[in-house]
């Protein structure tokens, strides 16, 4: 098997608009959001897939940049992550407050 298989994530938090929005989040909504995001860079892609505390979803109504999928996925208690794989990277593109947000 491919060592990239193997290979933790990384995580690219440079959007300006996931970062205003991670600063707009309370003490303890940006603690809850620094332990998923620390808990992403340890992982693997397979164990991203199927860690079923993240409901990892894919979002089919719209394209991320470059034409890439777009997923959601639980960052912390009652709000979403909006991101796309870009090879090992996971770049992070937006927060929402509750699901339905996210899809939109």
């Amino acid at each position: 098997m491919s060592q990239k298989i193997h290979q933790h994530i990384r995580l690219d938090l440079n959007n300006p608009v996931f970062q205003r929005l991670l600063f707009k989040l309370s003490k303890s909504n940006q603690h809850n959001t620094l332990n998923t995001l620390r808990k992403l860079a340890n992982m693997t892609w397979k164990q991203v897939y199927s860690d079923y505390g993240l409901k990892w979803e894919i979002i089919l109504s719209q394209k991320g940049p470059g034409g890439n999928k777009l997923y959601s996925f639980r960052i912390g208690k009652g709000f979403r992550g909006i991101a796309y794989r870009d090879g090992s990277w996971l770049r992070l593109l937006s927060l929402h407050h509750d699901h339905d947000s996210a899809y939109l």
